[in-house]
């Protein structure tokens, strides 16, 4: 199944998507209590009672993350061999494991804020893994028994908070950890397809891409309103594995329906470029995974006014081109 959450004019809830329109199939955006084996074949028995239904424009609802509220967001650093060696370090031993929150989350088409205080945002595309059932020290062989389904997150970070010296400007040093380079508020874009497990029988065969669309100005090796590709890779070239990532984790955190693993990044990122590409106020960023769909995200300036940076009551609008497979 396809699934997005989403708002309406007298309704909300979660809907199948059914190409450029949605048929709502839940009262409620979906939590961890939707996502266990049992709730999700009830669920697709819904769906097929629906076939045909008129259903609702996209164009008069809202979408929102599939998850505003998730449980644990369990990051992890350093997964792919590319983008380790682009930043010239050596591999790591065990996944690098930290953290974000619900507060990061926003959905496509909500700003991107860069915070006050720092001067070096990045972009990371990156598999959302989703919980479906309690998973504590499971084995690797049994691990994607516990996946619900798969997100597009951008794992977005300011990289002079998290202390890279390409990013630090003379007298700067870091944070010296990276929960606030990395989990300040809005740094987890979300796309606005959650797709069930069975639509990806294998995640370890997805492709992957980012891209910048920048602002005015002159920036070296970018071009104001010009699509700019920045990450293209594939979830082959993962250390650890979907699986090997959820034993790993589950030994010494239990996984819950609704938490999310951000699985690493591919090789492409703004800093590690020469000279880096960072994002600025006024830029796009926009994140696609094969077979998931694709999200654009704004980047805006921090100001009083952060809750409505745009001073406008209209909710963003997502592209129903977004909602489709990525190929």
């Amino acid at each position: 199944m396809r699934l997005v959450s989403f708002i309406g004019r007298e309704d909300a809830g979660t809907a199948i998507i059914a190409g450029d329109r949605i048929v709502p199939i839940l009262d409620w955006f979906l939590t961890g209590i939707d996502l266990d084996p049992e709730a999700l074949d009830d669920m697709r028995r819904r769906a097929a009672t629906l076939e045909g239904a008129v259903g609702i424009n996209l164009d008069d609802v809202e979408i929102i993350a599939p998850f505003p509220v998730p449980g644990k967001i369990v990051c992890v650093g350093l997964n792919y061999r590319e983008h380790v060696a682009e930043g010239g370090r050596p591999g790591p031993t065990r996944p690098l494991l930290f953290s974000k929150f619900a507060n990061a989350v926003i959905g496509d088409g909500e700003p991107i804020i860069r915070p006050e205080g720092s001067h070096a945002l990045d972009l990371e595309v990156e598999l959302g893994v989703v919980i479906g059932s309690t998973a504590r020290r499971v084995s690797r062989s049994e691990a994607l028994d516990h996946v619900a389904g798969y997100v597009v997150v951008n794992d977005v970070s300011a990289r002079d908070w998290q202390g890279i010296p390409a990013a630090l400007a003379e007298g700067e040093v870091g944070d010296g950890q990276w929960l606030r380079a990395k989990g300040s508020d809005t740094f987890l874009p979300m796309g606005p397809v959650f797709v069930t497990a069975d639509e990806i029988p294998d995640p370890q065969t997805l492709r992957l891409w980012s891209w910048i669309v920048p602002g005015a100005g002159k920036r070296a090796g970018l071009r104001a309103g010009r699509e700019t590709l920045m990450q293209e890779g594939t979830t082959a070239d993962m250390i650890w594995s979907v699986a090997e990532l959820i034993e790993y984790i589950s030994r010494s955190i239990t996984l819950e329906p609704g938490d999310i693993i951000a699985t690493g990044t591919p090789s492409g990122v703004g800093i590690f470029r020469d000279p880096p590409i960072l994002l600025e106020p006024g830029d796009r960023v926009r994140c696609e995974i094969e077979g998931i769909c694709s999200m654009e995200n704004p980047v805006a300036e921090w100001s009083e006014d952060f809750d409505d940076p745009y001073g406008s009551d209209d909710p963003p609008a997502t592209d129903g081109r977004r909602l489709m497979d990525a190929d």
